[in-house]
């Protein structure tokens, strides 16, 4: 595979390859678009739907269950989204996106609309700051991955045991952290989706779950970006 690429990109400008990338990140744009979108609507009809609301939040085995089956759904997602059909791998990315808006809708019912819509607006701009850097950028980012992989995995075994301490310093560190983490894997993250793309396959099956794939890496980026951001500049109810 790499000789074939390698072989494609000989054959080629570099304006033609530049050109051919950002098509392709503009698909995975859309996918991200989307999924984000779907989550929001699916999350504000869950807060304002009585029935919905008291069966996901008043049956802690629900809510469990969902998170459950999320994860599950990311797992195949990033594992094996190359061996599914696109049809597979489409499903798959809406089920979850409608998924997590239905876990997510408790920010609804705990932060005010005004808040949400900020914290919305001061993620979508820093995500797309440094999405647009990971995309432009000469410098490699590899680095970063591992760097940030780790801080990762900090906040998540200090959210974990602060479930059980209740300490409101781990909660703010670790909401900063959070920040900080999600801002460098959106320029690692975009930056390594273009050098996965193989090029010459544009509007092929493969091209579709590549986009998805990559989708769903930016849209968990972003989510994740956007809850820590709502810890800090949310106003509670």
């Amino acid at each position: 595979m790499e000789v074939q690429e390698t072989s494609y990109r000989d054959t080629k400008t570099v304006s033609d390859v530049q050109s051919e990338q950002a098509r392709f990140l503009l698909r995975v744009y859309n996918w991200m678009a989307g999924g984000l979108l779907l989550t929001g609507v699916v999350a504000y009809a869950a807060a304002n739907v009585s029935a919905i609301n008291s069966l996901i939040f008043s049956n802690r085995m629900v809510f469990f269950g969902l998170i459950i089956v999320e994860l599950l759904m990311v797992g195949a997602l990033a594992g094996w989204v190359m061996k599914m059909k696109a049809s597979t791998a489409a499903a798959v990315f809406w089920g979850y996106s409608i998924l997590n808006g239905l876990t997510l809708s408790f920010i609804f019912m705990v932060y005010t609309q005004s808040s949400i819509a900020t914290a919305f607006i001061v993620s979508a701009g820093t995500f797309g700051a440094m999405s647009l850097y990971g995309a432009t950028t000469k410098k490699d980012l590899t680095s970063w991955g591992s760097f940030f992989f780790m801080g990762l995995i900090g906040i998540i075994i200090a959210s974990v045991v602060n479930i059980f301490l209740q300490s409101p310093a781990i909660y703010w560190a670790t909401t900063y952290l959070g920040v900080l983490v999600f801002v460098g894997l959106t320029a690692y993250d975009t930056q390594k989706i273009l050098k996965m793309n193989i090029l010459g396959n544009e509007g092929t099956e493969e091209d579709t779950k590549e986009a998805i794939r990559g989708a769903l890496t930016l849209y968990l980026d972003f989510i994740n970006l956007f809850l820590m951001l709502l810890r800090i500049i949310g106003d509670r109810r």
